[in-house]
């Protein structure tokens, strides 16, 4: 005999269900199409729902982009707190951590194209999103404990910020995605090739470390007054 509190959980299953579904076809759609080019219509048509669905679970076509960002953002900084960098010499835990967002970047281009149409659009949704700001935190609060680390065990210089780290690591991982076609029309180069990932797989890391590794050189004196 199911109990009284079984249709209600059904329906929460459901509603989950259906909710995924929708973010499933509308990441693809807003990453094919961008967000002025994708369409509600095509999303609905493309779900088991119906537009006025779509409107009652994200309210509009601006927050249904937002929530796709949300939910690509926790994927990566859900794989990066997992990391049980801790437990690591600090050297190796940097050069895992560069690793991770090699293969998440790799393996989620459409990650790459939202954040780019994000970045056309001076990431409006981002700035109007207080669940996208809070998750900005763990990925700089996980590089902050790496950092400390490797000064206390003196192997990384102590002149540099996690945000900055964060920038180089991204940087690499993010423009070998996302410029891999112009790149290779320029230069007849693959940059996500199969025979070149392990290649750029450790170059990222090498880059990594030996920029952490290496003496800070010394500031620039000024030159004579005049």
């Amino acid at each position: 005999m199911s109990s009284e509190g079984e249709p209600a959980r059904a329906r929460i299953r459901d509603a989950d269900r259906t909710r995924a579904e929708i973010l499933d076809v509308a990441t693809g759609e807003f990453a094919r199409a961008g967000f002025a080019g994708a369409r509600v219509d095509e999303i609905a048509a493309l779900t088991r729902t119906t537009k006025r669905m779509i409107y009652y679970y994200f309210g509009s076509k601006k927050k249904l982009f937002t929530a796709v960002l949300e939910r690509m953002y926790t994927t990566i900084r859900e794989a990066e707190q997992a990391l049980d960098v801790d437990h690591l010499d600090p050297v190796a835990a940097i050069r895992r951590l560069a690793e991770l967002t090699f293969d998440h970047h790799e393996s989620h281009p459409e990650f790459i194209r939202l954040v780019s149409i994000e970045n056309i659009r001076e990431a409006e949704h981002i700035l109007a999103s207080a669940e996208l700001g809070r998750l900005s935190s763990p990925a700089i609060d996980v590089l902050d404990r790496i950092l400390a680390s490797g000064r206390a065990a003196g192997v990384f210089r102590d002149d540099v910020d996690a945000v900055d780290v964060h920038v180089l690591i991204s940087s690499f991982c993010f423009f070998r995605v996302a410029n891999r076609h112009t790149f290779g029309a320029l230069f007849h180069r693959d940059l996500v090739a199969g025979d070149r990932r392990e290649h750029y797989r450790a170059m990222v890391g090498d880059m990594i470390v030996g920029y952490l590794t290496t003496t800070a050189p010394p500031a620039p004196r000024p030159g004579p007054a005049g």
